[in-house]
Parts: structure tokens; C-alpha cells; sequence
């Protein structure tokens, strides 16, 4: 039987200009690794998805993401993989164009994967994992 003070307790990172749509924490540490959750192209000021096209919801996405990293005292030199969901493959190009400015070569790993929705009804939800140095 664990007993509960055997369970490893989570450090988790809540962030400004981050939104959390359900019932997860913005970032979890782990030794030295930070997973942060998901993040969809939500104004964190409206609470309200963003207007606009695939660009505009992408630069959103990495607005809230860096804010994560921010409250986990990180930076995005701090990545090593990125996970994008895209509800249309057809906005890989355009994703890709943004995605190309958050991050400095080397780049993180990267999985792109097409799905058939995300929540609010976002065009696209990334999630990243970081290392402390």
C-alpha cells in the first residue's frame, strides 16, 4: 500500500496570460523536466478565443506558452519538444511560418499532428516540454 506521504507531490506552475479551459495545471515539474499542458489561442484579457486566422490563433498559442515558461523561470531556450495540433493540415505552412520565429537553431523536436477538433473550436493547441539547464 503507498501512503500518501510516498507520493511524489507535484510542483505545478500557474501563469498570468495563461488560460486553463478544464481541470490541469499550466505546467508540471518533474527532476528536471517542466511539462506544460496544452494551450489554445485564448486572450487571456477576454477570455475568448482569438479573431483571426491560423496565424493569429499560432502567435496566441506561444503568447500563453511563454507566459508558462515566464512562471516556471524558463525561457524558450529552455524547450526540447513541441507538440502541435492542427484541426486543418491545409494551415501547416502558415503555422510553420510563426512557429520558425518563437525558437532559435538548434530547434526543438516537433510533432505536428492533424486532429478533427480542439476545444472552443480552436484551429490549433500546442504543447511544449522543457528542461531546466
Amino acid at each position: 500500500m503507498v501512503k500518501g506521504s510516498d507520493i511524489m507531490q507535484r510542483k505545478a506552475f500557474s501563469a498570468e496570460g495563461a488560460i486553463s479551459v478544464g481541470p490541469y495545471s499550466h505546467a508540471v515539474e518533474c527532476g528536471e523536466i517542466i511539462y506544460l499542458s496544452g494551450q489554445t489561442p485564448i486572450d487571456s484579457v477576454t477570455g475568448k478565443l482569438v479573431e483571426g486566422d491560423i496565424i493569429h490563433q499560432t502567435e496566441q498559442c506561444f503568447k500563453n506558452l511563454f507566459n508558462v515558461l515566464t512562471a516556471a523561470e524558463l525561457t524558450p531556450d529552455h524547450v526540447i519538444k513541441v507538440n502541435v495540433f492542427l484541426t486543418d493540415m491545409g494551415d501547416f505552412a502558415a503555422m510553420n511560418a510563426v512557429y520558425s520565429n518563437q525558437f532559435e537553431a538548434p530547434y526543438p523536436a516537433r510533432t505536428t499532428i492533424g486532429v478533427a477538433s480542439l476545444p472552443l473550436g480552436a484551429r490549433v493547441e500546442i504543447e511544449m516540454i522543457a528542461m531546466k539547464k
